[in-house]
């Protein structure tokens, strides 16, 4: 199970990273990219936090 969670995990964080750096552009910089990725790292953190606060066996 753990191995199946941090597979999707890194798999997501892959995803986030590469859309984040695909985002080159002329102009004003565009940051769309980095926010979902920073967004999908604080979701992760919250969410485990969430994991071991209510529902980790002691």
């Amino acid at each position: 199970m753990n191995k199946l969670i941090a597979g999707l995990i890194t798999g997501i964080g892959a995803l986030q990273a590469t859309s984040a750096f695909a985002n080159v552009s002329e102009g004003p910089p565009d940051y769309s990219g980095i926010t979902g990725l920073y967004y999908t790292l604080i979701a992760l953190i919250l969410g485990f936090g969430v994991y071991d606060t209510f529902f980790k066996k002691s």
